[in-house]
């Protein structure tokens, strides 16, 4: 283990001082702290921080398996990350989850997995697998697994449902957090919600909505990802209450990841004239705090996982060390890039192999109508850039030799989720701002259960769309009228094997083939991801139908 001494200008977190320091590591922990007399802090060394920890994202998210993201975090000063695999869950089940942390352990970063809690997330989609309490309380069992994930399923939580208190109770019988998820909402059933043990909540679109969970004792996290993006609206709660906030990306794709990470918040909100040592308090301190987290905060025998910055405003990382080890420096990635074949274990085994659930062949262009007559009679999704919340609106398709089709002059789209498990009845509807005027795009990661969602302007290009994404078992794609892209993601339908950077690149393109086909949105494949999600309101569409989140119930 590498034995060497670091000096900088020391940014004390938890006693909120800066002061020049020497810092001497061995065999992966900090032995000693020397104090620089007589200056308070100099300008010509480098700024030593704790590192940067996202407090909820799911690794899945960024089409990269985990040693694959860390190759990529690092280079941003991340050091470790609060992960919930439910999406892999949703697909594979507990194996999903046993892939995911078994790759996690090839790399030096430090993942911290959760028992995923809603298994599937309702009852209203067709998912993989299912982990009932039996299985939660095997996940929580482990000593690789740090809390239950986010408890999506609030109304059941709310009503008292056995089988979510049981998983609730598992974790508390072993002293793990409980996270929450209940966007919206207030009152009386948010203060059952709290009452039941769930302690954080990633989900506040206004800064009245925090406000209240604060209230009620509830950490707050600040979410900016490739989608949903809440930093402008929350940021204010970090001067109010900075031992209640951490941040997070929840859903990162990978060409946002290469940009920056939890780096770029702390930046903004220096940018914007907030304290310091509260953002870092944010950034650094409270996951480590609250989720019990075997990570360092540049304490005496804390192990020695820090980053050195070029100042406190830009927060440019120069270098990232993890237990000791260098593992980024200046722009570049110290963590090998590691084909999934190559990955092996702690144990010299190979790592699971590609693990994937794909039960259905090629659809028919026919199978993509949806019949009518008079009047449209069903609400149109209102997709909202940066946000995963939708509102339900009334605008009519076109109708054309008896089926419903897609609108452009209005905007109004086609939509469909088609079941990627079994064959089944395709579910159809309409979708408003989008923006494509041309082809059609598809996707096998489509939150929560993951079928394959597309979007498209005739029935010809999604289908070519849609049957990219089945050749390959999974994947994003785009069709317009001279091009087809394919981005295969084979590891769940959701993940590459392929190193980040590259995969990166690929997502780079098929995103400016997808905005060329006149897509506005800032992230349409993101977007796209959501359109599924059910227990984000107000309307969305699963492969069973068109779903009302306020009701939580089909539409007839």
């Amino acid at each position: 283990m590498n034995h060497f001494t670091i000096r900088g200008n020391l940014v004390d977190c938890l006693s909120r001082s800066l002061s020049p320091a020497s810092i001497e590591v061995r065999e992966g922990r900090i032995q000693v702290i020397e104090m620089l007399e007589g200056i308070s802090s100099d300008p010509s060394l480098p700024f030593i921080i704790p590192g940067f920890i996202d407090a909820h994202v799911h690794i899945e998210s960024s089409m990269l398996i985990p040693a694959a993201f860390a190759r990529l975090a690092v280079v941003h000063g991340t050091v470790a990350t609060v992960s919930d695999p439910h999406e892999i869950a949703n697909v594979c089940g507990i194996e999903g989850v046993r892939f995911m942390i078994e790759n996690g352990k090839t790399v030096p970063f430090k993942f911290n997995f959760g028992a995923p809690s809603c298994v599937p997330a309702t009852v209203f989609e067709t998912a993989g697998d299912v982990l009932d309490a039996s299985h939660v309380k095997a996940l929580l069992e482990s000593e690789d697994v740090k809390y239950l994930t986010e408890m999506m399923n609030f109304p059941g939580a709310i009503a008292g449902d056995p089988e979510i208190l049981e998983k609730i109770a598992s974790a508390q019988a072993l002293g793990k957090p409980v996270d929450g998820h209940a966007p919206g909402l207030s009152g009386d059933g948010l203060r059952t919600y709290v009452a039941r043990g769930i302690s954080t909540d990633h989900e506040c679109f206004t800064i009245e909505e925090a406000k209240e969970k604060l209230t009620l004792g509830m950490k707050i996290i600040i979410r900016e990802g490739s989608a949903a993006k809440n930093f402008d609206a929350l940021i204010p709660l970090i001067e109010s209450h900075p031992e209640m906030i951490m941040f997070c990306s929840d859903d990162k794709h990978p060409d946002s990841l290469v940009e920056g990470h939890i780096n770029q918040l702390c930046a903004r909100a220096v940018k914007e004239g907030y304290d310091v040592f509260n953002i870092l308090q944010a950034a650094c301190i409270n996951p480590v705090e609250h989720y019990k987290l075997n990570v360092g905060l540049l304490k005496l025998g804390d192990p020695a996982d820090f980053i050195l910055l070029n100042n406190l405003s830009d927060f440019k990382v120069l270098a990232t060390y993890i237990d000791g080890v260098k593992v980024a420096e200046n722009g570049l990635s110290l963590i090998p890039d590691l084909s999934l074949d190559a990955v092996e274990t702690k144990d010299n085994k190979p790592s699971s192999a590609p693990i994937n659930r794909f039960g259905i062949e090629k659809i028919d262009v026919e199978d993509l109508k949806l019949l009518g007559e008079g009047e449209y009679g069903y609400p149109v999704i209102e997709c909202i850039d940066g946000q995963l919340m939708t509102n339900k609106i009334s605008l009519q398709p076109l109708l054309r030799n008896g089926a419903w089709c897609s609108n452009t002059a209005n905007d109004v789209l086609k939509i469909v989720v088609v079941n990627r498990y079994h064959q089944a009845p395709i579910a159809k509807a309409f979708i408003h701002r989008f923006g494509l005027t041309a082809g059609a795009i598809a996707s096998s990661v489509a939150h929560d259960s993951h079928n394959i969602v597309a979007i498209g302007v005739d029935d010809e290009s999604l289908a070519k769309a849609i049957n990219l994404v089945i050749e390959t078992k999974g994947g994003v794609s785009c069709v317009g009228p001279d091009t087809e892209h394919c981005l295969p993601l084979p590891i769940g339908g959701l993940m590459s094997a392929e190193d980040g950077y590259a995969v990166a690149a690929a997502y780079t393109s098929i995103d400016k083939a997808a905005k060329s086909l006149g897509s506005t949105l800032s992230a349409p494949f993101m977007s796209l991801s959501f359109m599924a999600l059910l227990v984000i309101p107000h309307i969305k569409l699963s492969d069973k139908g068109l779903f009302d989140g306020d009701g939580f119930g089909f539409y007839e």
